[in-house]
């Protein structure tokens, strides 16, 4: 299995028998590029703009949008229902992590996540090999807040999303933080940049969690 970051919460994985791409982002509200792209499977965690720019996706892929259990291509989705806030959606609604169990990995995809998880939804969530977190705060966890759902997880891998870069729309997305400051709060000030992550069992079986930045394609 092969990820890479389109860039704000989209990715591109790639299993041996689909292709998925999560949070597709309207380049216009973001003021990113989003590459014309084909996809078996493609995720929305929820309906705002920079989240479901399904005119960027080619070919005919399952579109989800909300909780339930999923299967295409020999991948298995689950979407666990979740809030884009701190106060049950009250603020700005609901959101849906999604999680991929494919070629005997697991990879979830939190979202625009806005709290931290109650135990009964870690434990229904269970296993998870790669976590693709949010760490930018303002309308997501802060890195603060990221670093504890990642000790409530335990991934084998983390790989951060949704923060600050340049290009975004600054009306919009000006305040979010940068991705140092995640980095500082987890401990891996170190981790450089890479293009692609392809997982390894070898890795995933280490007792050290790692953090992998991806460059955006």
């Amino acid at each position: 299995m092969d990820i890479k970051y389109i860039g704000h919460s989209s990715f591109y994985i790639r299993t041996k028998n689909a292709k998925i791409v999560t949070d597709p982002f309207d380049p216009v509200s973001t003021g990113l590029k989003f590459p014309k792209i084909e996809a078996d499977i493609v995720t929305i965690s929820h309906g705002h703009s920079d989240h479901n720019y399904m005119a960027g996706i080619k070919g005919e892929p399952l579109e989800l949008t909300w909780p339930g259990e999923f299967e295409k291509m020999e991948v298995r989705i689950h979407g666990y229902r979740s809030f884009h806030d701190k106060n049950q959606g009250a603020e700005r609604g609901e959101n849906v992590m999604y999680k991929f169990e494919a070629d005997d990995y697991s990879v979830l995809h939190c979202g625009d996540i806005g709290h931290s998880l109650p135990e009964a939804l870690v434990e229904e969530i269970g296993n998870v090999d790669v976590l693709l977190i949010p760490v930018g705060g303002i309308y997501t966890v802060n890195p603060e807040e990221a670093v504890k759902i990642v000790n409530e997880i335990e991934p084998s891998i983390v790989i951060p999303m949704h923060y600050h870069t340049e290009g975004l729309n600054p009306e919009t997305f000006k305040d979010l933080s940068p991705l140092s400051a995640f980095l500082k709060e987890i401990g891996a000030e170190d981790a450089q940049p890479t293009d692609k992550f392809t997982l390894k069992r070898e890795e995933l079986n280490s007792s050290e969690m790692k953090v992998v930045v991806l460059s955006t394609i």
